[in-house]
């Protein structure tokens, strides 16, 4: 057996070493680099924010919730139309305060939505018998089953569907803002401007909104039993839309009823 000297003993094994250092050093890297990785998901766009079955699309108010679910309301009215089951609702809520801080009156009309802006002045057709009624949104409802509209005593009676309780009907909006498009409504509206339990200091009010060159009037509500104080009346439900607004100065809680 030849003797090998030590540089030939050497050279052979370390020619192959370092390749094999160098691979197994790549393959250390690359498993710390997969098992380290992350994947980022940008966050969804507006645009992808999927509503409820059933809601329509379009830019969003602040969001308010009620048992359990939160309801984002509609920035616009414009070219809203639904279907859907109304309700009214009558005695049990009579002189309380609706969503925009106005009182809720039975004998008004008014109506209960759950995204319409308030405001909103909507043409709601009982697809049953025909009818139909115009009434603007003051508050929020109805939270029950598949409800989509809460009226007034008088509106639903308006309709037909006092009775009965519920009716399927369509709701039409008529403009952004009530009674500057088509669809302005006619009959007797005043703007209430106050409620007091004592006669005495509703008397006052009205003598001095007559001084202020208002026509004025005041009546005992028995069911709420307070004295009512109201301003009008007008014949358009525009006009005395405008009214409340000029009458907000002073009275910043006032709503408009229809006689």
């Amino acid at each position: 057996m030849p003797h090998l000297r030590p540089s030939q003993t050497c050279s052979a094994p370390s020619r192959l070493v370092l390749p094999i250092v160098l691979l197994l050093l790549a393959a250390l890297l690359a498993t710390g680099c997969g098992s380290g990785s992350r994947r980022i998901s940008a966050p969804p766009s507006d645009q992808s924010v999927k509503y409820p079955k059933g809601e329509p699309q379009g830019p969003r108010a602040k969001p308010y919730t009620v048992l359990g679910r939160t309801y984002h309301p509609l920035l616009s009215a414009h070219g809203f139309s639904e279907e859907g089951i109304a309700s009214w609702y009558g005695k049990d809520f009579h002189g309380r305060k609706t969503a925009n801080g106005e009182i809720y009156d039975m004998y008004g009309l008014t109506a209960a939505h759950k995204l319409l802006p308030f405001n909103t002045v909507v043409k709601v057709t009982n697809l049953q018998n025909g009818r139909s009624t115009t009434v603007r949104v003051n508050d929020r409802g109805p939270f029950v089953g598949d409800r989509i509209i809460d009226l007034t005593n008088t509106a639903a009676n308006q309709i037909g569907m006092l009775g009965p309780g519920t009716a399927r009907v369509r709701v039409e909006t008529v403009g952004d803002v009530p009674g500057l498009q088509d669809g302005d409504m006619t009959g007797r509206f005043y703007v209430q401007v106050g409620a007091f339990a004592n006669k005495d200091n509703a008397s006052r009010l009205v003598t001095r909104l007559q001084g202020q060159g208002w026509n004025a009037r005041m009546y005992w509500a028995d069911m709420v039993r307070f004295w009512r104080v109201q301003v009008g009346p007008w014949g358009t439900l525009s006009e005395a839309e405008r009214m409340r607004e000029r009458l907000r100065g002073e009275f910043a809680v006032n709503f408009v009823v229809a006689d």
